[in-house]
């Protein structure tokens, strides 16, 4: 598809604000939790390799990896775990139980990302705002107060959408690269030598001569790349090209120059290592700087956001969690929505984490094992697309993703030695929601068995009920059923307490599939039942938005006229009964059972007309 240079320049400047803005704010703290650790003595050589190994880092995992080739690993042009999941799922069908592993696998990286998403706003926030104690000694006791009121004010506007402040974040995050580089340039012309370190053999001449210390520090390391996945998860919003135009020219560069002119400035003044990158601007722009990296995480932060409420979405959509109240911010993009449970329930997490650790050195600590096994289950996703979905030879799939799995299985190694000082955090979250997700899939395959093995088949039904029938009443009933072919509890309330049939009857299943969109053209499957009666499939990806009475508009051409103000919608709210004996554990039913409980609606989430909802309950033992 070809770009016009003008949208080109757009879109990478969008993708400058949402998408490297976690990866551009990590120059804040990568370099100082290095050498702050204290297991790198500060030597010339060390500088030096230390130097090499954050570029060759950002190199192989951000260049190399996901820019060069896991972004070619579209599902219909989106992005991102959830739709490498399912083209990985997808390209195995044939192959049940591996599809089942990898369909595991892939749910619990996603559920890592909630992890990383608690963890990446606090460590943020909280390291610009730990720029005040540069300017003095005496704003620390502010730093945390200061840090929960900037988040709780970022996520008191989440409800309002990203649409009037979005055009910003662009624009602001530009100006902060330009920052950054110019404080690196500044520092590397005093030491113009520091540039070398871009030989890959300093690099290689540290791992070599210290290779316990190279393991230690690969923990630490790893937060030059906070933000990698965002490449892949936002291709769908902004297309390859200008992702890899604003990495290649505007990003790296960046980025690059920074931790060189950090490098350069421990070379002058080892005593900057307390915070290497406010200690990098002169006493004058110290404040300007603190509020710029403030903003700078804030827009990193929202990105974040913004990707938690359209993961989250994505997972519903496949099934593994129950329907939450989802708004729609803006008339224009789709995507931006707002989810308020998603939303406040990441809000107390974060505030726990800040609360918790108090520092980024010490969020840095619980960092990193989240985001190292994403980094990991994408490699191996990415090994299956490329052998199953693409049909390319076994060797040079091996090669292609071998190398990376070894280079993300280190760092992924090293994370583990934080495991106890902090690493357990984003684990123990992604682990809780991984429960949730797993006990709703299982809960709803009971379910469903339960109802299934209750069923009365549709057609024979309506046989019978046809040989003297009920009295009909003008307009539509619409009779919404989770299998087709089945009659609907709802139905069998109606006959049984109204005694009576509408004109004309639909009976409508929703199905989501493993795909991000399917068309109009794909949407509506229909067949005649005879006697004004038909079954109506209706498709989704994981990416639309269900709206049953839209879609619905497009059986006029089979000869059912719809009108909206006589159609009503009828819905089974089924109430479940958790039991001991087969099934899940009893914990996992209650669990379930409260789930189902809680879920929002089907009528919001189908888009229902409010006012023309029959719901009729009834209550079912799993």
């Amino acid at each position: 598809m070809s770009v016009s240079k003008s949208s080109l320049s757009a879109l990478t400047l969008g993708a400058i604000g949402v998408v490297y803005g976690d990866i551009g704010t990590s120059v804040l703290y990568a370099v100082k939790e290095v050498f702050g650790s204290g297991h790198v003595p500060f030597t010339h050589d060390n500088v030096y390799g230390v130097l090499s190994i954050f570029f060759w880092t950002l190199t192989v995992i951000v260049s190399l990896k996901y820019v060069t080739l896991v972004l070619r690993a579209d599902n219909h042009g989106e992005g991102g775990l959830v739709a490498m999941l399912a083209l990985a799922s997808q390209s195995v069908k044939h192959r049940p139980v591996l599809r089942r592993v990898l369909l595991i696998v892939g749910i619990f990286g996603t559920c890592l990302f909630y992890g990383d998403g608690v963890i990446t706003p606090a460590i943020s926030v909280l390291s610009a705002v730990e720029g005040l104690e540069v300017i003095s000694p005496n704003f620390k006791k502010y730093v945390i107060p200061l840090t929960l009121v900037i988040l709780f004010c970022l996520f008191m506007v989440q409800k309002r959408g990203t649409a009037g402040i979005g055009r910003f974040f662009g624009p602001i995050t530009l100006v902060w690269f330009a920052v950054i580089a110019g404080l690196g340039v500044m520092h590397i012309a005093s030491h113009p030598e520091i540039m070398w370190a871009i030989s890959p053999h300093y690099a290689v001449g540290f791992m070599w001569n210290q290779p316990g210390t190279t393991f230690i520090i690969l923990g630490a390391v790893v937060l030059c790349v906070t933000g990698g996945e965002a490449l892949y998860a936002d291709m769908g919003h902004f297309g390859k090209k200008p992702i890899r135009v604003a990495w290649f020219f505007i990003v790296m560069p960046a980025l690059t120059l920074n931790y060189f002119g950090q490098g350069a400035l421990l070379l002058a003044d080892p005593t900057a290592v307390k915070n290497p990158f406010f200690n990098m601007a002169p006493d004058w722009m110290l404040i300007p700087l603190v509020v710029l990296a403030t903003m700078a995480t804030v827009i990193a932060s929202q990105a974040l956001i913004s990707g938690a409420f359209s993961v989250t979405k994505q997972v519903i959509q496949l099934g593994y969690l129950p329907r939450l109240q989802i708004l729609h911010t803006s008339v224009k993009d789709t995507g931006q929505i707002y989810l308020p449970f998603v939303n406040w329930g990441l809000f107390v997490a974060i505030v726990l984490a800040v609360v918790m650790f108090k520092s980024s050195s010490n969020l840095a600590a619980a960092y990193g094992i989240a985001v190292c096994t994403d980094m990991l289950i994408t490699t191996v996703l990415t090994f299956y697309v490329l052998r199953y979905s693409w049909n390319y030879p076994l060797a040079l799939c091996i090669g292609a993703t071998g190398f990376f799995f070894v280079v993300d299985f280190a760092f992924w190694a090293s994370n583990l030695l934080k495991l106890f000082e902090g690493g357990w955090f984003p684990l123990a979250i992604g682990g809780a929601i991984f429960t949730l997700m797993l006990t709703w899939k299982e809960g709803r395959r009971l379910l469903n068995e339960k109802l299934r093995s209750d069923a009365i088949d549709l057609g024979s039904f309506l046989e019978a009920v046809f040989v003297s029938p009920p009295a009909r009443v003008e307009g539509t009933a619409v009779f919404l059923t989770a299998e087709a072919g089945t009659v609907p509890n709802a139905l069998l309330h109606n006959l049984k307490h109204n005694k009576v049939l509408h004109a004309n009857n639909l009976f409508v299943t929703v199905r989501n599939h493993e795909v991000p969109w399917i068309g109009l053209t794909k949407r509506l499957e229909i067949e005649s039942l005879g006697h004004d009666c038909w079954q109506v499939i209706l498709n989704y990806g994981f990416k639309n938005d269900p709206d049953v009475p839209r879609a619905l508009q497009q059986i006029k051409q089979h000869g059912c006229e719809i009108n909206p103000m006589t159609t009503s919608y009828f819905l089974s709210r089924d109430t479940v009964v958790p039991s001991i004996g087969a099934g899940m554990a009893f914990w996992r039913e209650k669990l379930f059972a409260q789930m189902h409980h809680n879920a929002s609606g089907a009528a919001d989430f189908l888009n229902l007309p409010n006012n023309s909802v029959v719901e009729l309950g009834s209550k079912i033992e799993i």
